[in-house]
């Protein structure tokens, strides 16, 4: 990955007087019954943690960093909608309020960004990253300073030109607040890697100049807090799949977990050999210097609490950190144990056939979980006939494609690591519990990246005779074509990065990124059996009890 999600920002009138006006939505509301059917997709979950392990001056950072992740909410706002204030404002019913807040904004993330709020338009595909007019042409003819950075807005001048405004500018007065924050956190910190990250950060905070900071996190090893924090994941932007967007983590890491995944991380140059596809598409050497730990999140915000919630990271994104570095693979324990007991293994008693129902465990959900994060150091990040970075030349489709790759080849380090003999754990639950989170996948829709993934890997799997489905409406694996249609789609999708396809990227998207009648069958049984979609957190330093 995750991932992050690997993606944000405040009230327009408050930041910029160049912004084009906001048309302000109609009141005209939905009814009550069918906004409660759109509350009821999610299930409140506490986010907490056994915080009497931590150190003194830890329990007091945790309020600090929760402080400043929480001011990327504001700033998501902006990059996901713009006039957050006027938006709210707008609406009488709380019901309708709160699931705006939800959204971080009028369009509903697990339903195709539909509006939910008369009044409000479709969603631009730019989000609020570029002047809602721009078409793809106009920006792409455009000469502008740095217009390809992930890290600033295209905005339009008195004149009608476009010009960009750097984040660190957009939000001068914010992200100086946060800045100090994190400064303050590390004055507290033991860990001499946490305080060299966390003053690292702060100062990217302000010039928009991460990789310093990328590397110390890189470097940090025996940390026990953490936070992820800043412009990070680009699938908010879904005109170029270009500009970050804002998001933060606390995070707790859980030693004794963290200890069992440390091993896996060295086989990833092997792993990488073994790749079922051409030379030329994994001649690049993934770094070993990545980690893999286990986590307790304490605090989300930004995009990542927008809508679907992660329960893994892969960080960082810089190309030129991973291959020098690596990636740190961080799995959100909590948060994935809520979401398989409130959600996998209902869906898991619909749409699974009741043989094969005894191979859903948490150690699975867990390990694929884990290993997509991993599979994302693997393949080719550059593609080898000068397009460019793999993510520039496929554009908006580079992270469905990106998810795609890591969810099959999660599964494909699964198996030949089992085949080693390294993990013990037998096969066939990874297997049928990959299946079973493709249906609680799918249900993020198509504006996620991670459900647009996994609507291709459905059809493939569909078409490669992976699964059958029997009479009384469940679906059973076919352990064996499984890992065939594994391999053969493994193949493609690293020979599509690789050859920096954007054509067939499209193809393969507006061909098999699509749920078909009889999925969307199963699918509303799911919500017929009220079978939540996702989560959303009742956390924060009361719920943790500091």
């Amino acid at each position: 990955m995750k991932k992050i999600i690997l993606c944000s920002m405040v009230i327009l009138l408050t930041f910029s007087c160049k912004e084009e006006k906001k048309e302000e939505p109609m009141n005209e509301e939905p009814t009550q019954s069918e906004m409660q059917k759109k509350l009821d997709k999610y299930v409140s979950v506490k986010l907490t943690s056994d915080v009497s392990k931590l150190s003194e001056n830890e329990r007091k950072m945790i309020p600090l960093l929760i402080k400043a992740a929480d001011k990327m909410n504001d700033l998501f706002w902006y990059e996901a909608y713009g006039a957050k204030d006027s938006l709210l404002n707008s609406i009488s019913d709380e019901d309708i309020k709160k699931f705006s807040k939800i959204n971080y904004g009028p369009w509903d993330r697990l339903d195709g960004n539909e509006p939910f709020v008369e009044g409000v338009g479709p969603k631009p595909a730019g989000a609020n990253f570029y002047p809602k007019d721009m078409t793809k042409e106009e920006f792409e003819a455009a000469e502008l300073n740095n217009k390809t950075s992930i890290y600033n807005f295209v905005r339009r001048d008195s004149l009608g030109m476009l010009y960009t405004i750097p984040y660190h500018k957009q939000f001068e007065t914010e992200v100086k607040e946060v800045s100090d924050l994190l400064l303050e956190a590390s004055k507290l910190a033991d860990d001499a890697g946490l305080k060299k990250y966390l003053e690292l950060r702060a100062k990217a905070l302000l010039d928009d100049k991460y990789q310093p900071s990328d590397l110390a996190w890189m470097d940090m090893k025996t940390n026990t807090l953490d936070i992820v924090i800043g412009p990070i994941e680009t699938y908010e932007d879904q005109l170029f799949g270009n500009k970050a967007a804002h998001e933060g983590y606390v995070l707790i890491k859980d030693m004794e977990w963290s200890d069992r995944l440390a091993r896996f991380s060295a086989y990833l140059p092997e792993l990488q050999e073994g790749l079922p596809v051409d030379k030329a598409y994994k001649k690049e050497k993934p770094g070993t210097d990545s980690d893999l730990n286990a986590y307790d999140v304490v605090y989300y915000a930004g995009d990542c609490n927008a809508g679907s919630k992660t329960i893994a990271i892969n960080l960082p994104n810089d190309e030129e950190v991973q291959l020098k570095k690596g990636t740190r693979r961080l799995q959100l324990k909590n948060a994935m144990r809520a979401k398989f007991d409130k959600i996998m293994m209902p869906i898991s008693d619909v749409l699974i056939d009741e043989s094969q129902r005894k191979h859903i465990t948490f150690d699975a959900f867990f390990a694929n979980t884990m290993f997509h994060e991993v599979a994302h150091g693997l393949g080719i990040k550059n593609t080898i006939n000068g397009k460019g970075s793999v993510r520039t030349a496929l554009k908006e489709h580079s992270s469905a494609l990106e998810e795609g790759k890591a969810d099959i080849l999660g599964l494909y380090m699964i198996q030949q690591l089992n085949a080693k003999g390294e993990l013990k754990e037998d096969l066939k639950d990874n297997m049928v519990t990959f299946m079973a989170g493709i249906f609680r996948s799918v249900r993020f829709g198509a504006s996620s990246a991670h459900g647009k993934a996994n609507m291709i890997r459905f059809n493939f799997f569909k078409e490669k005779g992976a699964f059958t489905k029997s009479e009384d409406g469940t679906y059973k694996v076919d352990f064996d074509q499984m890992i065939v249609a594994m391999k053969d789609m493994s193949n493609m999708i690293l020979t599509l990065q690789g050859d920096g396809d954007y054509d067939g990227v499209a193809n393969l998207v507006n061909e098999k990124g699509v749920i078909s009648a009889e999925l969307q069958a199963d699918l509303d049984r799911l919500t017929e059996a009220n079978i939540p979609v996702d989560v959303v957190f009742d956390q924060g330093v009361d719920v943790l009890g500091l």
